[in-house]
C-alpha cells in the first residue's frame, strides 16, 4: 500500500509539472492575450493505473458491457411463396362422350338352333349382331355396326376375298357424297376398314374391322358391316373363302 500511494503522488506531481509548463510556455508565446483557465485533471486520473497494479487473483472492475440489438433485415418472400397468393389454376373441363362399345355388344357364346349350318355366318341387322354358327349347337356372337338409314340391304353372298390392313378405295358415288375423302388410302391403324376386311361376293360391301370401336351397335355405315379390330380377326382366323354369309 505504501508504494501505491508514493506511485500516485509521482503521478500527481507529474501532471502538475505539465499543466505548468503548458501554462508558461502559452503565457510567453501569447504575450498581451488571455491566458486559458487551468486545466483541471480528474480525480480519477490514476485509476487505469491503480488496477493495473492489482493482485491477479483480485476481481477486476469491468464496465457492463451493452448489448446491441441487430436488427434483422426483412426478408420478402416472393409471391409464389403463400398458397393463397398462387393463383388457382383450373384444369380444364374434360368433354364425357361415350367412347366405349356397349358390354351386350362385346364376344360371346350362346345358343343357335336356327337353320344355318356351321361355318355360316348370319347377320343381323336389326339387332347389330353376327352369328358364327358353330357344329356344337351354339353360335359365336359378335357386335356390329350397320348401314345407317337409306343404306340398309339383305341378301346371302360368299366371301370372295380376305386382306389384312386392307387398302381403301372409296366408291365413286362415296366420293360424291363426301368429296373431302381421298381417292386412296393405304392400310394400316388410320384406315377405316381396320386390321381385316372379309369382300362379299362382287358387291361393294366387305366385314371389314374399324378405328373407331364406339361406333359398334349402331347404325353408321354406308352399308358395310363394322366390327372392332379385335373381333374381325378372330372372325378372320375361324372362316375362309367360300364361306356362307346371311344378312337379314
Amino acid at each position: 500500500m505504501l508504494f501505491m500511494r508514493e506511485l500516485n503522488s509521482k503521478i500527481l506531481l507529474l501532471a502538475g509539472a505539465m499543466i505548468v509548463g503548458v501554462g508558461f510556455a502559452g503565457t510567453s508565446a501569447n504575450a498581451g492575450q488571455v491566458a486559458p483557465p487551468p486545466l483541471v485533471l480528474s480525480p480519477n486520473l490514476t485509476e487505469p493505473w491503480l488496477l493495473q497494479l492489482q493482485p491477479r487473483g483480485g476481481r477486476r472492475a469491468t464496465a457492463p458491457v451493452q448489448q446491441r440489438r441487430v436488427q434483422q433485415p426483412k426478408v420478402r418472400r416472393a409471391s409464389w411463396w403463400s398458397p393463397r397468393q398462387q393463383p388457382v389454376r383450373q384444369q380444364p373441363k374434360t368433354q364425357r362422350t361415350s367412347r366405349q362399345i356397349a358390354p351386350q355388344f362385346l364376344p360371346t357364346v350362346v345358343k343357335y338352333d336356327g337353320p344355318h349350318k356351321a361355318g355360316t355366318i348370319v347377320i343381323d341387322t336389326n339387332a347389330r349382331f353376327l352369328y358364327l354358327v358353330q357344329n356344337d349347337g351354339t353360335a359365336r356372337r359378335y357386335g356390329v355396326g350397320v348401314g345407317k338409314p337409306g343404306f340398309e340391304w339383305a341378301g346371302t353372298h360368299k366371301i370372295t376375298r380376305k386382306a389384312e390392313w386392307p387398302d381403301w378405295r372409296p366408291p365413286a358415288q362415296m366420293r360424291k357424297r363426301r368429296p373431302d375423302l381421298p381417292v386412296f388410302m393405304a392400310g394400316g391403324p388410320e384406315n377405316p376398314l381396320g386390321a381385316r376386311a372379309l369382300y362379299l361376293g362382287s358387291t361393294l360391301y366387305r366385314i371389314h374391322g374399324s378405328n373407331q370401336p364406339w361406333t359398334i351397335g349402331h347404325a353408321v355405315s354406308s352399308g358395310c358391316i363394322r366390327m372392332r379390330n379385335e373381333d374381325v380377326t378372330d372372325l378372320y382366323e375361324r372362316v375362309r373363302v367360300g364361306t356362307k354369309v346371311y344378312v337379314k
